[in-house]
């Protein structure tokens, strides 16, 4: 197979493993309702805790970052084997992503990114993950706002790449992933902005059971 049909298959077999939404999955397997219906209806960890299940919760962030880090790590890991460029990492830390926010077993409607593009960063290197999670849990323990934290560190993310390894390809998938988040919490921004925003820990009525 050549480089460029290789780079093809490595970049839509992370689109369909970042197709997988643990908030989804932790939700049957916890017996909670679906978290596309309550809160948010947004399909990530942070609405997952609104339901009172912590457990659900932990399982969907560690599933949703998982996936992001593995489809990374496995291309940078074999990079040579595979006979693939920089091109190809950054292809697939996008593809993956994308897998999340647009998913093709749940109709095109994902979570927001911000686990997965944490994987994603930690799949790169461990130091610019640590980077970008030091300062969502900055954000978040100062002022108790997920989404908050989530802009924080989508906004500084393509900054501490550039500062550690300078123009790379996968600078710009870190940039393209950060421009997705922003748009992926513009409502988030509207409700920060109007001070409606719902809080870290906060439940949903809806959530108790599965529907």
């Amino acid at each position: 197979m050549n480089t460029a049909l290789m780079t093809a298959a490595l970049a839509l077999g992370a689109y369909l493993l970042g197709s997988i939404s643990f908030a989804v999955v932790s939700s049957k397997l916890f017996g909670i309702a679906d978290p596309r219906t309550y809160g948010s209806k947004n399909p990530g960890a942070t609405n997952v805790l609104r339901s009172g299940n912590k457990k659900a919760a932990i399982a969907t962030l560690v599933g949703d970052a998982a996936k992001g880090w593995l489809a990374v790590f496995l291309v940078v890991r074999y990079q040579e084997q595979l006979g693939v460029g920089d091109m190809a990492v950054a292809l697939v830390s996008i593809a993956v992503f994308l897998g999340h926010l647009w998913p093709v077993f749940f109709r095109f409607v994902g979570g927001k990114g911000v686990a997965t593009a944490a994987g994603v960063l930690l799949g790169l290197n461990v130091w610019l993950g640590v980077a970008t999670l030091v300062t969502w849990l900055v954000v978040a323990y100062a002022f108790r706002y997920s989404s908050l934290a989530a802009l924080a560190a989508a906004v500084f993310a393509p900054f501490y790449y550039g500062l550690l390894f300078g123009v790379e390809p996968q600078l710009f998938a870190v940039a393209a992933m950060s421009m997705l988040l922003l748009f992926r919490h513009s409502q988030n921004i509207a409700n920060l902005m109007a001070g409606k925003e719902s809080r870290i820990g906060g439940k949903s009525k809806d959530a108790a059971k599965t529907k």
